[in-house]
């Protein structure tokens, strides 16, 4: 279940920040932030704007125009997608890359106000136009490749911005797009500082907990960094999580001279206007740098662990109101409220009371109202599903499945391959809609009174998710009584059984499958990965 924007306004600076102010105020938060004019005294923002002479000052080839670069041709322009399925890499004289720039300005102008002589400019094939390349992500500084390093000689243009001070760069590289231009949803793996130098973009962002609504490509491919859904119109018959990844976003425009940090991790997709120009600046952040590598296999259980848990909690919300009131229609509450009335009981005074109070009871008629009519309604669903399954030797009853009948004619197995659902399991629901005292009185009451019936609820009835709620009402139980009461309360339940170890193992098991599910629900939302629910024996 995805959630609405849960996290603070991007904070915005009206200008750069020391490095000290930057590591502690912005970079420790991992979260993103705008600095106006941060980069406005850089000599690129002048030398470099195309609307002033600048293409003329790139061409020029004893500066960059000789280079020979790659720039991405994508023919479903202006979105250039970072799958390499979905684009081409065309090698091109830098000079060339400006030359078409300079025909979609005149294109854009319809005029001669940018002085080309017809001579010197080689024409762009039919099939490849201006608007269909963008050069993205060239290097300007790599601590890795430097051999690649071919525009380099636009560094003396740039400055390490002031927040940047002492940070050991990863790289830094320059972007250009002579037609607009929209990169898909992606994240990445260093801190990123964005610098406009020319031209203008919108960047929208999504922290990274804002995964299960983008859909990112599996974490095995070649694009695992990049979404599977677009900004706008996205497929909600094929992704409908994606109904919610506008709530998670915010936005912000950004104009010559301006920088935002994109810490690692954080989705952003951005927008380009027509001849923007910029730098970007990639570090490692210090988690990742100062993490040994014997540690990852730990925080990787650690972190799976965390969204499993997280996932589990959402399977088991507690419906609304009105489901309630729908699947516990035929329990009169008002004679339940009037009965507890007459009797004075608080539900305080029966959470307080002790478990030998209720074991001495010799009739059905001492138990709470609210209670006796659960421990009914928890009867009649068992009997119901015993006249509903083939009773003949050998067939053994089966959890029935919130989503596929026919899972009631499995022997003994239960295969997780759908989403709990809390809502459709009549006795997860019921465990569940029970405060745990009172769930307590009845468990005692069914195994003092229909112990056969607690045995055909627990063993043959109970779901993955009604394990997973019953044991949480355990937890419950354990915090609200004493270690007697807590002792006696399991000694009473565990000896209705035939064979206690036979039992516990069934709640455990399935408690399992539950958790399973969870594991496989993480895989898909925050992987991208699909995999085959095991037939567990439980």
């Amino acid at each position: 279940m995805a959630t609405g924007c849960e996290f603070p306004k991007i904070q915005t600076f009206e200008s750069a920040l020391s490095a000290a102010e930057f590591e502690s105020t912005v970079e420790l938060t991992n979260f993103p932030a705008v600095f106006r004019r941060c980069v406005s005294n850089w000599d690129a923002c002048s030398k470099w704007n195309p609307f002033n002479g600048g293409l003329d000052y790139l061409e020029m080839k004893e500066r960059a125009g000789s280079v020979q670069v790659e720039a991405m041709l994508s023919r479903m322009a202006p979105i250039f997608n970072g799958d390499i399925r979905s684009h081409e890499r065309v090698s091109l004289p830098f000079s060339e890359f400006i030359r078409y720039c300079k025909q979609h300005m005149r294109s854009k102008e319809n005029s001669s106000s940018v002085n080309v002589k017809s001579a010197d400019f080689t024409p762009i094939p039919e099939d490849h136009t201006p608007g269909q390349i963008y050069l993205a992500q060239f290097p300007i500084l790599n601590d890795e490749k430097e051999e690649k390093v071919q525009l380099k000689i636009l560094r003396r243009d740039i400055q390490t911005p002031t927040p940047l001070g002492g940070k050991s760069l990863s790289s830094i590289n320059f972007w250009m797009n002579s037609a607009q231009a929209r990169s898909s949803t992606h994240y990445d793996p260093h801190h990123n500082l964005l610098c406009i130098v020319s031209g203008r973009k919108k960047v929208v962002w999504w922290p990274p907990s804002a995964s299960p609504s983008l859909y990112p490509m599996p974490i095995y491919g070649e694009a695992s960094n990049h979404s599977l859904v677009g900004l706008e119109n996205p497929n909600l018959s094929d992704y409908p999580r994606a109904e919610h990844s506008l709530k998670q976003s915010q936005e912000v425009t950004l104009n010559a001279g301006d920088a935002v940090f994109i810490p690692e991790g954080w989705f952003h997709q951005v927008d380009s206007d027509d001849l923007t120009i910029a730098v970007n600046f990639w570090w490692q952040s210090n988690i990742m740098s100062n993490m040994p590598e014997h540690m990852d296999s730990y925080y990787l259980r650690r972190i799976t662990r965390r969204l499993i848990d997280r996932e589990m909690s959402l399977l088991v919300l507690k419906p609304s109101s009105t489901d309630l009131k729908q699947l516990s229609k035929h329990i009169d509450q008002s004679h339940i409220e009037m009965a507890e009335g007459e009797n004075g009981n608080t539900e305080n005074e029966s959470a307080k009371k002790g478990l030998g109070t209720l074991c001495e009871r010799t009739s059905l008629d001492d138990l709470d109202p609210s209670a006796r009519h659960a421990l009914h309604e928890l009867i009649s669903i068992v009997h119901d599903h015993v006249n509903a399954v083939d009773t003949n030797k050998g067939r053994q009853y089966t959890s029935p499945s919130c989503s596929d009948p026919a899972t009631e004619s499995r022997k003994s197995k239960i295969l997780v391959n759908a989403l709990p659902c809390l809502e459709d399991d009549r006795v997860a629901h019921m465990l569940w809609d029970l405060e745990a005292f009172r769930l307590r009185d009845v468990l005692v009451a069914m195994a003092h009174y229909f112990p056969r019936t607690l045995e055909a609820l627990i063993l043959h009835m109970l779901s993955p998710i009604a394990a997973e709620v019953l044991t949480q009402k355990f937890d419950e139980i354990d915090r609200q009584t004493g270690e007697e009461d807590r002792n006696n309360f399991f000694r009473e339940f565990y000896g209705a059984f035939d064979d206690e170890a036979a039992a516990m193992d069934i709640i455990l098991s399935r408690k399992e499958a539950f958790a399973f599910q969870a594991f496989k629900n993480v895989l898909d939302k925050f992987l991208a990965v699909n995999v085959s629910s095991p037939t567990m024996n439980i």
